[in-house]
Order: structure tokens, then sequence, then C-alpha cells
């Protein structure tokens, strides 16, 4: 079937929503009856599965938003039922999908207790999370985003280790903070949006400036430009909109070669997106949540939150800051800030995950360092660093999932996540010596893996954007290499010391199964990547060109009525 055949059955939704469908089926289940629960918990995460995999069908050359629902929602506020996806949340919604599966199936042994409401959290959190994704209205967007708290919260909470409530308080309130921030620059947008359009002087100029700007982010597609079309003329008539795709119009259309919204403005409305995304990715110094939550979380809480969540963050970034406040984006002083954050996470997380003796808590100060990676890589604001951070975020959330995974396997059999309890295990259990060295491989990006693209690609261009930065991203993976490197070594090598080291058991076959897709993945991007970088190729032309018209390596169309070195003087002034 077509996209346009997919949008009509709302595949986005049956995406988002078949998760709660099972959710609701699993409270029928006796809470003694744990074998079905976890049999038809495992099912339905498949069969939730199955169809994000339509999305595979998505038009690369036709690119922008599509399988497009829009349907009235709340009239009142002018918030509307409106989903939609691009090639860069095709991938992650994908990715989130098949994680989603192995999550569950790696608790099969782990969680003994509260069986069926564990279940029943995991399906909810997958619905939030996927629901934050495919949003084209702020509003809904702004929904999923908390409403995706609430079941992080008790998967840390209650199944988590001893001091689970400590670590699940501290990510509740950390995320809560930020999303209030968030919430407050998404009212604002709200209501500039029609006061721009129908209350000002130049209101006429702005709206088409504004349309002009609509028609360039949605070039060829149609259901894309009547979506925002729509919106601009409920603004033009004083009514306003949280349709996310235009305010990335207004954001983006120029007039008199000024942007419609004060830099100013620009820049304390990226501040209040910033924030809430700094505090999800997490970005140093708001990271302080996530070893804590790693180290006290459940296996399958770790994976979700490695996995998936910590790429809210890095999309909310590439979704709203970039092309809704792109004058604010490369302002001298913002871009300042944000490349000097995400060196400091590179090089502070790589640093501190070499001092753990937790074996969890290390590859958790990893994650700090490779998501600083990610975020620098979108800053450097140029097509190459933003392939790679986007790639990223897919190798991230791959190799470190099955690290965290590695851990619970380990934990499983010995009960302790201390690194010296640990020797020799490739004499024990060489299967997972050998899925453990694959997946360090992958993470400390070695070529014919698939970190090693991602990582190259965003240091292509960190380097055409400053050689200083690409000279401190490198240290950080050396650092990577150093700390990973040792971690094997201790673990897997010598003589195993340890009595209890000597009865392990090797992996299961059910342990295989949900290794061997993410080996598979790990392989698949690092020698052929065109597949998975054609999806969103084209999206994130698109967004480089939203914030540095006429950029030399963009091949879409100039924005319009602005030339790339009238917007570069203008920043540099300080407008």
């Amino acid at each position: 079937m077509n996209e346009q055949t997919l949008a009509q059955y709302h595949i986005l939704s049956i995406i988002t929503w078949l998760p709660v469908v099972g959710a609701i089926i699993l409270l029928f289940f006796h809470r003694e009856h744990k074998s079905g629960i976890r049999l038809f918990a495992n099912i339905w995460a498949g069969l939730c599965f199955l169809p994000a995999l339509g999305l595979l069908g998505y038009d690369k050359n036709l690119g922008g938003i599509q399988f497009i629902e829009n349907l009235d929602w709340i009239p009142q506020i002018g918030a509307r039922y409106q989903m939609g996806v691009d090639g860069i949340a095709v991938v992650l919604v994908i990715l989130t999908a098949l994680i989603g599966v192995i999550a569950i199936n790696c608790s099969w042994d782990y969680i003994q207790e509260r069986v069926k409401e564990f279940y029943v959290v995991m399906l909810l959190l997958q619905t939030g999370i996927l629901g934050v994704f495919v949003s084209m209205d702020m509003f809904l967007f702004y929904v999923f985003w908390e409403v995706m708290l609430v079941p992080m919260y008790f998967v840390i909470g209650v199944w988590g280790s001893e001091n689970r409530l400590y670590a699940a308080i501290k990510f509740f309130l950390y995320t809560l903070f930020g999303s209030v921030v968030m919430l407050l620059a998404i009212l604002k947008l709200y209501f500039i949006f029609p006061e721009y359009l129908s209350q000002n002087a130049q209101s006429q100029e702005m709206v088409r400036s504004v349309t002009a700007a609509a028609q360039m982010i949605s070039g060829n597609n149609g259901p894309m430009l009547e979506m925002i079309t729509q919106a601009i003329e409920r603004g033009a008539r004083g009514l306003p909109t949280f349709n996310i795709m235009a305010m990335q119009a207004l954001g983006t259309a120029p007039l008199n070669d000024a942007p419609i919204v004060p830099l100013t403005l620009q820049i304390w409305l990226f501040v209040g997106f910033a924030l809430s995304f700094a505090i999800k990715v997490p970005m140093f110094p708001f990271h302080t949540w996530l070893p804590d939550a790693h180290t006290e979380a459940p296996t399958a809480g770790s994976v979700i939150l490695a996995g998936i969540l910590l790429k809210l963050g890095t999309y909310g970034f590439v979704r709203f800051n970039l092309p809704i406040f792109p004058d604010a984006s490369q302002d001298s002083r913002v871009l300042s800030v944000m490349v000097f954050l995400a060196i400091v996470g590179i090089v502070y997380g790589a640093l501190v995950a070499m001092a753990q003796k937790d074996w969890k808590r290390l590859v958790a100060y990893s994650s700090v360092s490779h998501m600083g990676m990610i975020m620098l890589g979108i800053f450097a604001l140029n097509e190459n660093a933003l392939n790679g951070a986007v790639l990223q975020m897919i190798n991230h959330g791959i190799s470190t999932s099955a690290l965290f995974m590695i851990v619970g396997v380990v934990y499983e059999r010995r009960h302790t996540r201390m690194i010296a309890d640990y020797d020799g295990l490739s004499h024990v259990m060489p299967g997972f010596a050998a899925v453990f060295m694959i997946m360090t491989m992958s993470s400390i990006g070695l070529p014919m893996l698939n970190g090693f693209i991602g990582e190259f690609l965003i240091l292509r261009g960190v380097f055409e954007a400053n050689r200083l930065w690409a000279a401190f991203a490198a240290t950080g993976i050396v650092l990577g290499a150093g700390y990973m490197l040792w971690l094997y070594q201790r673990t897997m090598f010598g003589q195993v010391t340890h009595e209890k080291n000597k009865t392990l058991s090797d992996l299961y076959t059910r342990e295989w199964a949900y290794f061997v897709p993410l080996i598979i993945l790990a392989f698949w991007i690092g020698l052929y990547p065109k597949p998975v970088l054609s999806y969103f190729s084209k999206p994130v032309q698109m967004i480089v060109q939203q914030v540095k018209p006429g950029y030399a390596g963009a091949g879409a169309p100039m924005r319009a009525g602005v030339k790339s070195e009238d917007r570069g003087s203008r920043i540099e002034d300080g407008e």
C-alpha cells in the first residue's frame, strides 16, 4: 500500500494506540497467571512492531511530513489531532517499536513481582514515546511528553533496585521542571502566532511571507502544505494554532530581510524549549538524574531509557529549536553555550565513566558522552553533522540498549553489578563474550559497525564548522575506546578467580533472540548505511536550509526572500 492509503487507514494512530489496547486486555488477566501474562505481552509487543514496518513506505523523494492525520480535537483552543512523520521520525518510530519488543522480552525472568502491572506500564510507556514522535500539534505533543513520565516513574520506582524511589523522584522532578518551562514557551508561540498574522500593521505581508515559507518547507508535498495553510488561515483570522509546521513556517519566514519573530524573543523561546530537551538528552550539567535512574531501573527500564527516551531530547532540538528559532540557533551566544555544554558532556562523561566501579553506572555515563557527541553534531549546523547526529541516535539506541542488556544478563546470574566481581567470563560464557565484544566495538566506533558511520559523519561536519570542536570530539572518542576496552579486559579476560563465576551459564535461546536483531542492525548500518540515511537525508537538508539559507551543501531551494549573507550579518550585529 502507498502512503496515501496507509494514511487513510490511520496507520500512525494504529501504531500509537495499539500498545494501549494490549494494556487494557492485560487488565483482564488474573495476576497469578504469570506465564500467560508474559506470553501475551511478548506476542502483543511483536504485533505492535508490525504496523510500524508500514512506515518503510515513506516516499523518500517527496520528503516532508507524510501519513498525515488531521482531525478536530479541542476546537475551543485550536488543538487538533494532527499526526504525521518525516524521515527522521520514521526511523525513530521503527526503532521505538523494535526496542519495545526487546525490552519486554528481556524482562521474562527478571520481573517476578507485580508482573501484570509491569507489562501494562511498559505498553503505556510505549504509547507515550510513540506519540511524541508522531505528533504534529504542539498541544498533542505536550500531552504525550507528559504522559510518558508517569509509566517511566513507576518502572523505576516499583521494579528498581534499593534506591529506586530516590532515582524515580529525581527523574520525575528534573523532567517535570523542564516540561513546565517548555509549556510556557509553547503558550507564548500559541499567542503570538495570530497576533503577528492578524493584529499587526504588516499582517498581510506576514501572511504572504509565512505562506511562501510553508510552500518552501512542503515542496511538492500537497497534504503537508494543506495542513500548514489551514493553520495559517486560522492565524490570519486571529485564531491561535498549535500546528508545529506552521510555527516552523513562521520562524523561517522573513519580513523585509529580517525575521518576523525578533531575535531576542527567539532566544528566550529557544531557551524555554532547550531546557526541557537538554534535561531529557541529558546535557551537562542536567545529567545527574541519568546515572541514578539507569543504575536503579530494571534492565527493561534502562533499555527504554538509553534506547529511546534520551532520543526524545535530541529529536526535540531537531524538530523545534532549529527550524522554529533559526536565527537564535545560529546566534553566536546561543551557539557558544550549546557547543560548550556538548563538548564538556563528551569529555566529562567519558572521564567519569572510566572511574566507575559499577558496570551499569559506567554504561550510563558513557551515554552522557555519546549524547554530547550527538548534540555537537546538531549544532554544527551542516548536513554532514546533522545526518551523522540523526544516525547516531539510531546507533546509540542499538549499541547502548545491548550494553544494558549485557549487564542485565550477568546481574540475573550473579546479582551484582560490581566490575571487580567478574573476571575471565569468556572462559565460561563464550557466546556472551562474543556479543559483548561486538557491541563494545559498535559503541566505540570500529569500522564495519554502525557507530563508525555516525561518528565519522559527525566529525566530518564538526570539522567543517570548527576544527577545535572536532579535536575535542575526537578526544571523547579516544577516551570512550579506553573505558570500554578496559571494562572488557577486566571482565572477560584472565583467570576465573571467583568461584561463583565458574558455574555461570552462557546465553539462553531467548537471550540470543533479543541480541541477534541488534547485532544484525549494527553490521548492516556499518556496512551499508545508505538505506537508513536515505530516509532522513532530505528532511535534514531542509532543516539546514531553514537555519542557514543558501548553505553551500544544501540542495534545497533558498529560503524565500533571504540571502544567507544577510542573515549572517544580522546575527553578527545582534539584531
